[in-house]
């Protein structure tokens, strides 16, 4: 059942403007609407990760994230094996991309499925999507 869900949003996905990074094709990075839409209709399949600084998560950050800070490399693969179930898909931004976009290719490396949104939570907001402190 999962598989089929997961197929359904990368079709979603790919339809609704997604695309590859730029490096391999390990994760995939959606667009706000796609993203948003997947999370709304993922039920318990997806796991929202944030990972900005803890700083950056108490201004606000998406209703529902976990916060695994990827500027903290010593530990942010311990943590991410320790939190993150691997038959999940994991939903990841930060605040522009950039980030975000290294720890999906680290959680891809390790075996997890990974969405990445584009253009972080800057983008999101732009979209007048919620945020939460």
């Amino acid at each position: 059942m999962k598989k089929l869900f997961v197929m359904m949003m990368l079709a979603a996905a790919v339809s609704m403007g997604c695309a590859q990074n730029g490096n391999n094709d390990a994760f995939v990075t959606i667009e706000v609407d796609g993203f948003h839409h997947t999370l709304e209709n993922s039920g318990d399949d997806c796991v929202l990760l944030d990972v900005r600084t803890p700083a950056e998560f108490k201004e606000g950050h998406l209703k529902g994230a976990i916060n695994i800070d990827v500027k903290d490399e010593a530990n942010f693969m311990k943590k991410a094996l320790e939190v993150l179930p691997k038959e999940k898909t994991v939903m990841v931004y930060c605040r522009s991309g950039r980030r975000s976009a290294n720890a999906a290719d680290k959680l891809a490396a390790e075996g997890y499925m990974v969405f990445n949104l584009d253009g972080g939570i800057i983008a999101w907001k732009e979209a007048g999507k919620e945020i939460v402190k």
